[in-house]
């Protein structure tokens, strides 16, 4: 199983560009970054799950409404992009809620799919996951099931599709990002910025031996012309750029080598009284 997915952002959509700046300054280049996608996934007749900023619904509803119209699954990827560990129970809520209003007066039907960004949901903060459910979410796609920059949830276990059981009886359906196991160490390879640094023939050999891959892209992983963010930390300058210039090549190869698709029918594909269980406590290792 396949999942393709787009974080719907602009270039400076992010978590280390200040929210207390005037977003509608900068250069808009998301109409064309994500209209490029769009024309791929029309070419190859796949559907994918796009998770959208409350900001850009705001601010660029066409864009969302082209996404919708071509028949794509419409997520909430928050209102601004900050960092949920920056949160805590009642603004995350507020944050979530504002973003998912916005989205659904866009596209006219209710969105029930969450991405968090930087999957910062973490042992921290497992509280978010009964958030959402109250919220009336039945996806997420939040968890990186290993230590990341941001926390990472080791405790979740092997990276596949399984419920997870709040205190209060409802679940959510957990969607995990994919990671590689090198030396010790988990890696993601399906999206972002070890996508495009990492050479296809390598992505390809790692991609085939998964039962389950979950991809994430951004308008900006293709964009040559993205102005470039010279007050970024160097590491952090590195994985933004890096590989660009060859990326979106390199997804056209992807998509001709896998049949991809979206959450939702990802959904309709698993039996779900076969996949693990896990107690929301569990997680907290």
């Amino acid at each position: 199983m396949n999942i393709l997915t787009v974080d719907t952002e602009d270039w400076y959509n992010c978590d280390f560009i200040s929210r207390d700046l005037d977003w509608n300054k900068f250069e808009v280049r998301i109409y064309d970054g994500v209209n490029r996608i769009l024309n791929l996934l029309e070419q190859k007749h796949i559907k994918g799950t796009f998770f959208c900023l409350g900001w850009i619904a705001e601010h660029h509803p066409d864009i969302i409404r082209a996404i919708h119209k071509q028949g794509h699954q419409i997520g909430c990827h928050s209102y601004q992009h900050e960092l949920i560990f920056r949160f805590n129970e009642k603004s995350f809520k507020e944050d979530t809620l504002k973003a998912k209003k916005m989205i659904e007066d866009v596209i006219g039907e209710e969105v029930n799919t969450y991405r968090a960004p930087g999957f910062s949901i973490t042992k921290n903060n497992l509280w978010a996951f009964q958030c959402l459910a109250d919220m009336g979410f039945k996806y997420d796609c939040s968890v990186f099931p290993a230590n990341h920059d941001y926390g990472g949830m080791p405790g979740y276990g092997d990276g596949i599709p399984k419920t997870i059981e709040l205190n209060d009886g409802k679940i959510l359906k957990e969607f995990p990002i994919t990671t590689q196991k090198i030396q010790g160490k988990h890696i993601v390879f399906s999206g972002g910025g070890f996508f495009r640094l990492m050479p296809y023939p390598l992505i390809n050999r790692w991609a085939k031996n998964k039962s389950y891959l979950m991809t994430y892209f951004h308008p900006r992983d293709f964009d040559i012309g993205q102005p470039v963010i010279k007050s970024l930390p160097l590491m952090r300058k590195f994985k933004s750029y890096v590989g660009i210039k060859g990326a979106f090549k390199k997804f056209e190869r992807l998509l001709n080598d896998y049949d991809f698709t979206n959450v939702k029918m990802a959904d309709e594909m698993i039996n779900w009284n076969q996949v693990p269980r896990l107690d929301i406590d569990s997680l907290k290792n």
